[in-house]
């Protein structure tokens, strides 16, 4: 137990494809009542804040937000994006990989932003986590796209996204 909690299971066994340890860690962690924090983003559009979990279908506006996420995916690998599946630590297919990455809550957080700001408006989310590198990467390329100002704190610092690029150049 020790060992482990030196360890984030997920990261260091998980992006190495030991996934036999990772179900053991999983196993040892449920048993002992260790859970993991969901990611969790907030944006607030007129004075109402809407937080969002990853993988949330709870929104009201869920399906409108996952049919927004389609069309600009489209535009994005248009642009050169290419899903950088690695970040998802579970063994299943990269098509499954890609729908958990798709459902990332800081994602949810920005599209519906999109959805309700005003042109010239900037979007600004609340992350309890790190931001992962597809989803900064995702933002840079949506900020150049939707021509938006995105802003981000994440548990570690601000990101401000804007013109395709980041304040945080040593980020990722």
């Amino acid at each position: 137990m020790k060992h482990i909690s030196e360890l984030d299971p997920l990261n260091d066994y998980a992006e190495v494809g030991k996934w036999e340890q990772v179900t053991k860690i999983r196993k040892l962690m449920k048993n002992r009542g260790v859970k993991k924090t969901p990611g969790c983003s907030s944006i607030t559009i007129d004075r109402t804040v809407h937080e969002f979990v990853a993988g949330d279908e709870s929104h009201p506006e869920c399906d409108e937000i996952f049919e927004r996420w389609e069309k600009l995916l489209v535009k994005m690998k248009e642009e050169g994006y290419v899903p950088n599946t690695s970040v998802v630590l579970l063994d299943v297919e990269d098509k499954e990989k890609e729908k958990f990455l798709f459902r990332h809550s800081e994602k949810l957080a920005l599209v519906y932003g999109l959805m309700n700001t005003k042109p010239g408006m900037p979007i600004r989310i609340m992350k309890n986590l790190r931001v992962c590198e597809d989803c900064h990467a995702a933002f840079k390329i949506l900020s150049a796209i939707e021509k938006k100002e995105i802003v981000v704190r994440d548990r570690s610092r601000f990101h401000c996204f804007k013109n395709g690029d980041c304040t945080c150049k040593d980020y990722w």
